[in-house]
């Protein structure tokens, strides 16, 4: 049956307070309270999320209806327009790397600390213009979610992939989240034939990770996982805001070890 759906577009903190970093702003659910407030008063039925902004604990009466298909979950570097380089290792010593994730400046302090990494906010658009125009600092390149760049169409842009051993990833990154109301039953059923059972799987270990030690935009926290048929291999790690120390761990998930998970559709 055709069913009609209503877009409503609601801005949040994160959106609005663009000068300031997010870490700084201190509130664990920047990008997603004033959507629940509406989903709360009944104003919407459901709301998308980045899966990343949405904290792993939600607002009372609140759930995950469904996670969609994950998109390339890494970090990439775009160069400056026009610059000689293709890759991190090959910036000379002192260059400015833009970006407002202390996950991402922690782990690349540590891996490349001849760079210099200083915040850059403001959407897309004004983040790319700031680093082509050389706007406030000179970057010499910024790092941003790929699933972000290829989703506003700048795939092009991209110079290098940041793999693991750089840069491992937020937790749900690349994926949306649909959050609604617990007992919409159905909104929920609607939702659920959006389920995506790997990115699903490998969500549910991902966020367990970050609940267990609270980590919010304030905390470099970080993840890698694997999906296989037997069950999800983990990587996760905490870094200290320079990069210098850090705890990095792998865990193997069986799925046989927990019943019903194996057949979870």
């Amino acid at each position: 049956s055709d069913m009609e759906f209503e877009v409503v577009p609601i801005s949040t903190v994160g959106d609005k307070v663009l000068d300031v970093a997010l870490s700084k702003i201190g509130e664990k659910s920047l990008f997603t309270k004033e959507l629940e407030v509406a989903l709360h008063k009944n104003e919407v039925d459901f709301v998308v999320h980045s899966l990343k902004d949405l904290p792993t604990v939600l607002p009372e009466k609140m759930v995950i209806g469904s996670i969609l298909q994950r998109e390339d979950p890494r970090d990439a570097v775009i160069m400056k327009k026009g610059s000689e380089f293709t890759k991190l290792s090959e910036l000379p010593s002192g260059s400015i790397i833009g970006t407002s994730s202390l996950r991402r400046s922690a782990q690349l302090k540590a891996n490349y600390p001849s760079l210099v990494f200083r915040d850059v906010r403001g959407n897309l658009n004004t983040r790319l213009r700031k680093l082509d125009n050389g706007e406030g600092q000179d970057y010499a390149a910024l790092v941003l979610a790929v699933a972000g760049v290829s989703r506003m169409g700048w795939s092009e842009r991209i110079s290098e992939m940041l793999e693991p051993s750089q840069c491992m990833y937020a937790v749900g990154q690349g994926a949306l989240g649909v959050e609604c109301r617990e007992g919409d039953t159905s909104t929920i059923s609607l939702l659920s034939s959006l389920h995506h059972r790997e990115t699903l799987m490998r969500a549910i270990a991902e966020r367990a990770f970050l609940r267990t030690l609270e980590g919010g935009c304030s905390v470099p926290v970080a993840v890698n996982s694997v999906f296989t048929e037997e069950g999800i291999e983990l990587t996760g790690g905490v870094w200290s805001l320079d990069g210098k120390e850090s705890l990095v761990q792998t865990c193997h998930i069986q799925f046989k070890d927990y019943e019903g998970a194996s057949d979870a559709e």
